[in-house]
């Protein structure tokens, strides 16, 4: 892997992982594109996907460290283990905000851990990329027009059993092509958040999935990866962190100034184009 690829696909993995267009479905696609087709078979290439998900995952934990903070604070009170305090109602609310990201954790987890190699083995071809981002474009805009339009917005006043619902929408985003914030967002949307509730809430429920698959890949970027490859896994990882804290940046502003209007409306159409433009390139080449 030269270093041009490595920037390429640090800024794509930071910038597609948390906006609503699928990180791995472009992935997929960009070699295709670029012509680098033995760039993904390269032993060496799963150790630096590694580091990039380890700096989208820290630049989700430095852009949301108050809000995990209160979460666990919270908790904390909620289980009995801290005294409430003068704010008691907020830590309250947010032990249940915490206790709804567990639930809605672990769907994608389990499946994750059972099942995550085997569904990108059979999903990861650059024409099922390209028909599951089409897929991931029509769900987005159909959510917009079925969310409901009285929601509440309000995170902490979510059913159990809904937020586990919207953890098994990201269970989906396994699929290259689906997204993982985008198919996330929809559950939320469906189940009665805001868009700005349902991208908090997406993106705080990815965190875990994002640093525990990091973690858990550690071992094979130290085993496996070269002293060339670790320079350029941890500048594609720096590189993947500045992409990804920008854009969790601009899609939070974004989902507050629209919040009343179809957010989701322009990634889904991005997603169909890309689809179409792809499959044709998958048939005229």
């Amino acid at each position: 892997m030269t270093f041009r690829q490595a920037i390429l696909f640090s800024l794509l993995q930071g910038t597609t992982e948390l906006a609503p267009v699928s990180s791995l479905g472009h992935g997929v696609l960009l070699p295709l594109f670029a012509g680098w087709s033995g760039v993904a078979r390269n032993p060496q290439f799963l150790p630096f996907m590694v580091a990039l998900h380890l700096g989208t995952a820290f630049a989700l934990l430095l852009f949301f460290w108050k809000d995990w903070w209160a979460l666990v604070q919270g908790s904390l009170v909620w289980s009995g283990i801290l005294p409430s305090g003068k704010d008691r109602e907020e830590s309250l609310r947010n032990g249940r905000t915490m206790g709804l990201l567990v639930v809605g954790t672990v769907p994608a987890a389990i499946l994750g851990f059972l099942l995550e190699k085997k569904i990108r083995l059979l999903f990861s071809s650059p024409s099922v990329a390209a028909f599951f981002l089409g897929i991931n474009g029509v769900v987005l805009i159909l959510a917009e027009y079925l969310r409901k339009r009285s929601a509440s917005g309000d995170l902490a006043e979510m059913k159990m059993s809904r937020a586990l619902i919207v953890g098994s929408f990201q269970a989906m985003a396994l699929i290259p092509g689906l997204s993982r914030s985008g198919i996330t967002m929809v559950g939320g949307l469906l189940n009665g958040l805001g868009h700005e509730e349902a991208a908090r809430f997406s993106f705080l429920l990815s965190t875990p999935i994002i640093v525990g698959a990091g973690v858990l890949e550690l071992p094979k970027l130290i085993r496996h990866g070269s002293l060339s490859m670790m320079h350029l896994a941890l500048v594609g990882g720096f590189v993947s962190f500045l992409a990804a804290f920008s854009t969790t940046f601009l899609l939070m502003r974004y989902f507050r100034s629209y919040e009343t209007g179809k957010a989701l409306l322009p990634f889904g159409l991005y997603c169909l184009i890309l689809s179409a433009v792809a499959g044709g390139w998958i048939v005229f080449h």
